[in-house]
């Protein structure tokens, strides 16, 4: 496979080249780019099968590169720091990743799953992992069993978690069930004009009819939410503060 390694760090580049020799495979390693601009040309001009591509670089990210290069037909295995969004976006859209520093079972793994898929199937999978990195506030995309779902978090009432799975309950009254506990969501939730009013709801502040000062929130749609004592405080602070 004719290859390319986008990386704005030369020792990871060096690192990952010296990783890919000594595993015996049919990649050729063609070029070596730190910044967009620079892996926009060389991509045009060398038209590689597969494309080790850092997130972050020099001059933008890769979701940069990837807009100015929808033409060309390459996979790409991603590489990342520890930085948790981006973590959350490629997990969630099933891509190939390894983590920096590089290590060479990694890489095996890695090389080994990217040949399983098509281009066409990996730039739908990118797609998914564009529309989160770009819509962290806004939307949501949901993991389910056989599909990714995305969820506008003006249209989510609340969310319930239960024994290790959490459901996700919208205006629409549709209802969509990931088999991830309430904490993976919080963070991004609470950015969203959510609170946290009981270990095991987040609610949709927008979407509170009333508040019950014995401990009951009553939504829009008549459905009843508790508040736990230890967290109402913090929730009547938040409900009478809300936009």
């Amino acid at each position: 496979m004719k290859t390319l390694l986008v990386e704005d760090k030369a020792y990871i580049r060096k690192g990952l080249l010296n990783l890919l020799q000594l595993i015996d495979t049919d990649v050729n390693v063609l070029g070596e780019c730190e910044s967009v601009k620079e892996a926009v040309v060389v991509a045009n001009a060398c038209k590689p099968d597969l494309i080790f591509l850092d997130i972050n670089l020099t001059d933008g990210t890769a979701f940069d590169f990837l807009d100015q290069t929808e033409h060309l037909n390459f996979k790409i295995i991603f590489i990342t720091a520890y930085e948790e969004y981006a973590l959350q976006a490629l997990k969630i859209g099933a891509v190939d990743y390894i983590l920096k520093p590089v290590d060479i079972s990694d890489l095996e793994v890695a090389l080994k799953k990217v040949t399983t898929l098509t281009v066409a199937e990996q730039k739908q999978q990118i797609k998914t992992v564009k529309s989160v990195w770009n819509n962290e506030d806004s939307k949501i995309i949901l993991s389910l069993h056989d599909s990714f779902q995305v969820i506008d978090l003006k249209e989510l009432m609340y969310c319930e978690s239960d024994k290790g799975y959490t459901s996700f309950y919208c205006s629409d009254g549709k209802k969509h069930v990931v088999s991830k506990t309430l904490k993976a969501f919080e963070d991004q939730l609470s950015a969203a004009n959510f609170t946290r009013p009981h270990q095991s709801y987040m609610v949709n502040l927008q979407f509170i009819d009333k508040y019950d000062k014995s401990g009951i929130i009553y939504l829009k749609n008549g459905k009843k939410i508790p508040v736990s004592s230890r967290k109402k405080d913090q929730f009547v602070a938040a409900f009478l503060n809300k936009n």
